[in-house]
Order: C-alpha cells, then structure tokens, then sequence
C-alpha cells in the first residue's frame, strides 16, 4: 500500500498537502515549513519514498490508545529519514500542532494561515485504511515537493 504525499502550497511556516492512497484521494496534509537547514520540530522530512511502521510505546501511542480504543494499535511512523526520528502521522489543524510530523484532515485551507480541519475524522479513516499493511510492513509513503 503506498500512501502519496503531493505537498501543493507552503509558506515560512507550513505547508499543505494533498493525500493519496493507492492513487485515490485520501485527505489534505501539513507539515512545517521547507528549510535548507534543518531546524529541530521546525522542518519537514525530505521529499522522498519511505517505509512506513507501528510505533508502539510513547506518548502520543498513550493518548492515542485512551482515545481510540476499539482500533488503536500503534502509531504511523515513518522509519529511516535522515536526521529525523519519531516522524508520525496524528491529529492538528495549524503547524503548531506539528513537530516534522504529517498532520491530516478533510480539508485544507489557504486564506491566510495555512491550516486543516476535520482532523480527527481524516485520521480514523486513513489510520483503519493503512494500520495493517503497517503491521505487515507493506505500507510506503512518498512525499513529492510541488510547492
């Protein structure tokens, strides 16, 4: 299962995306700002191909297996970014919300800030699409700078 990230829009603090899976339309994204220097909390991964795992332990699996009881079995992480650990896919709506991580929602907005909504809803839908090809390890994700 492949999960596309089409990064459409950014400015010096987010940037927006567009979400695939497996070719078809998923959800909107943000993540930080593009920087030629990363910045701890304050950068996005690299455009690129990545395999995607289950993160188990932490903070946010915690919230996250209160929140989501019936489902939850661990976080969407994305393993072996250069530089980069504990890249998950979660809940937010601004780029305060975000640390490097993908946030999701079912929209997306431009008129000023940069933003999602519906973020909750967007990773319930992504997460039960995507949580067992993860655990089988047949899950990728594919980030593309077209901003």
């Amino acid at each position: 299962m492949l999960i596309e990230v089409n990064r459409i829009k950014s400015d010096e603090d987010a940037t927006l995306s567009t979400i695939f899976i497996d070719g078809r339309f998923e959800s909107f994204g943000l993540e930080d700002e593009y920087r030629a220097d990363k910045v701890a909390g304050e950068t996005r991964i690299p455009q690129g191909r990545y395999k995607v795992g289950v993160r188990d332990v932490g903070g946010f699996h915690g919230r996250y297996s209160a929140k989501f009881p019936g489902f939850h079995k661990g976080m969407l992480q994305v393993l072996n970014v250069p530089n980069f650990e504990y890249i998950l896919i979660h809940i937010g709506n601004t780029d305060e919300d975000t640390a490097g991580c993908l946030l999701v929602g079912q929209n997306g907005n431009t008129a000023g800030e940069l933003t999602i909504g519906s973020s909750t809803t967007a990773y319930k839908e992504l997460y039960q699409k995507c949580i067992q090809s993860a655990i089988d390890g047949e899950l990728w994700i594919q980030y593309r700078d077209l901003d």
